[in-house]
């Protein structure tokens, strides 16, 4: 299938099966999942760069963690999408838990790697300066602070893509998922009924395994999976690890 425009959001759209939404988190794009796709044969991807990210620019009057579930929704409607397996990281985890709560009928199952309910009062006052940082001063700063932060040691060709991916995006997207983040409230897990399996970095710096072992104990169906020795970009990280997880749950939880 060829890709889709969404108004101005480009969505990559492949394969044919079930439906695999899959949402990036801060400074990602689609091909933030890119190392999984090859594991995924006989489900329908779709991957939006959402707005403000990638090749899709920002849409006014959309602001928040709420523009984001919307632009979801418009895919999913443009798409002809009803119900989705739907795959997360990072900020992109707090998209899928919102879809999950407000529209359970949408949403077959949730696989969150790096999930965040909502970043502590220390990240949300640094994420609210590191927009005006984008603003002031571009994206090559950020790029190299985030990179070396967020990659665990000794993954060069991760590090590589997580500099590249903050390189490449626009200075005033970023600040605005930026602010969309530290304003983030935290989904209601209760009302999140469909199997969950969280996939978490053993040292994670900014989703730290005590975080999502705080979420499991909210979730109905929940699951945790913890990659030894891999930190919060762990679909680069360790590729073979998390494609095996996200199939083995995607198997399980087959829309019949």
């Amino acid at each position: 299938m060829p890709d889709i425009s969404v108004g101005s959001m480009k969505v990559e759209d492949q394969g044919e099966g079930a439906a695999v939404v899959m949402i990036h988190g801060l400074g990602g794009t689609s091909n933030s999942f890119q190392t999984l796709i090859s594991t995924l044969d006989g489900y329908r991807i779709l991957r939006p760069d959402l707005p403000g990210a990638g090749r899709s620019p920002l849409r006014p009057g959309r602001p928040g963690i709420a523009g984001l579930v919307a632009a979801v929704l418009d895919c999913l409607n443009a798409s002809g999408v009803k119900k989705a397996h739907f795959v997360g990281h990072s900020m992109g985890t707090i998209v899928c838990q919102y879809l999950a709560a407000d529209h359970p009928d949408m949403v077959q199952s949730l696989t969150l790697f790096g999930p965040i309910s909502e970043p502590p009062a220390a990240a949300r006052a640094g994420l609210s300066e590191r927009a005006s940082a984008a603003q002031r001063e571009g994206m090559a700063g950020i790029a190299e602070a985030v990179h070396k932060a967020s990659v665990s040691k000794g993954k060069p060709v991760a590090s590589a893509f997580v500099r590249e991916s903050l390189l490449r995006q626009d200075a005033s997207g970023y600040a605005a998922h930026c602010q969309a983040l530290s304003s983030a409230k935290a989904a209601d897990l209760a009302r999140v009924t469909c199997p969950t399996l969280l996939i978490a970095g053993e040292t994670d710096p900014v989703a730290p395994v005590a975080m999502a072992e705080q979420m499991m104990q909210k979730l109905s169906q929940g699951q945790l999976e913890i990659i030894p020795g891999v930190a919060h970009w762990m679909m680069m990280e360790a590729p073979t690890r998390s494609a095996e997880l996200l199939r083995a749950h995607l198997d399980a939880n087959r829309i019949s």
